[in-house]
């Protein structure tokens, strides 16, 4: 939020859910705390609409937004709602939704916007060859981009890593690793061959240029967070898609989504050893396989969904 330079306050909040009592007694201790904060916040600018994207961080908020009585937006990224959402939205007077599976959650409130992306990202995907040119990277090779979250994620790095030289041998490979994991990824990086190191584009996270990053490759691994729902779409890019086991099943729901249109392909976190590398050659070699996906990932861009849901606010701050 301050690199977007917005104003960010913060309220308290906990969880209830999977605690012992006495934590949970805690807990909703500071959701009433942060109830009082949000009032107070709500007070002092006066919101015309409040917008909230879930998970119980949102919870003092919404409750807040009902006690002073502003209209209360929620946006569901995912394709499942958690407890929080499911609570939360009899609270509210609309519920938007990426994708309409989703809708059927929220009857008579859900409205399907698609996923917003930052105009950055639909910028870079129409300027792949001057995205390439910005990260430094070759003509003529495949790129094959890898995540794992704003965090990395250290089973998908450490699969990775087990084998660079395989897939530096056919393609550049872009790797955000998270902060984490980077100072041994370095190390790894540093063993390499020289032959295949100039391929090789470890960062420890991207901001401004992941959006390069995503125009520039040809594949991505990644964990199966929402907004894979968006982004995948609006860069027309295929996924292989690592769950992450234990955020419940919505990763896995969101993955799954994206397999059953042709988007995507699935690799479960615990085979990554077994059947990642055998997958990634096998799409980076398979160009009409690649470019199959991507057509199907375009078919489910909403690039106006950001417009959506500004009109949405509008029309209810207007009632």
């Amino acid at each position: 939020m301050e690199r977007a330079g917005l104003p960010f306050a913060a309220v308290d909040s906990g969880q209830v859910r999977g605690h012992a009592p006495w934590v949970v007694a805690g807990n909703l201790a500071r959701v009433a705390r942060g109830v009082g904060q949000a009032l107070r916040l709500m007070r002092s600018f006066r919101p015309d609409v409040v917008f909230i994207t879930g998970a119980y961080v949102a919870v003092p908020v919404s409750i807040a937004a009902r006690l002073a009585g502003i209209p209360l937006l929620i946006y569901l990224p995912d394709l499942s709602p958690g407890l929080a959402i499911r609570w939360l939205s009899r609270l509210a007077q609309k519920v938007a939704v990426s994708v309409e599976p989703a809708a059927r959650y929220f009857p008579g409130k859900a409205v399907v916007t698609g996923y917003p992306v930052r105009a950055e990202l639909l910028a870079a995907a129409a300027d792949r060859p001057g995205a390439r040119r910005r990260l430094g990277l070759e003509e003529g090779w495949p790129v094959l981009l890898v995540m794992g979250g704003s965090h990395g994620a250290r089973s998908i790095n450490r699969a990775i890593c087990a084998s660079l030289e395989q897939l530096l041998a056919r393609a550049q490979v872009v790797h955000v690793t998270g902060p984490l994991d980077w100072p041994w990824v370095q190390e790894e990086a540093a063993r390499l061959p020289a032959e295949l190191r100039a391929r090789y584009h470890p960062y420890a996270y991207l901001h401004d240029e992941l959006a390069d990053a995503m125009a520039a490759a040809d594949l991505i691994v990644n964990r199966s967070g929402a907004s894979n729902l968006g982004e995948l779409p609006i860069m027309g890019l295929p996924g292989v898609l690592v769950p992450y086991p234990h955020a419940g099943r919505h990763q896995q729901i969101n993955a799954e989504f994206l397999v059953a249109h042709g988007a995507a392909v699935i690799v479960e976190d615990a085979a990554l050893a077994r059947d990642l590398l055998p997958t990634a050659l096998g799409l980076l070699e398979d160009v009409d396989a690649r470019q199959r996906m991507a057509a199907a990932a375009r078919r489910l861009a909403r690039p106006d969904a950001a417009q959506r849901m500004v009109e949405l606010m509008a029309s209810m701050a207007r009632n």
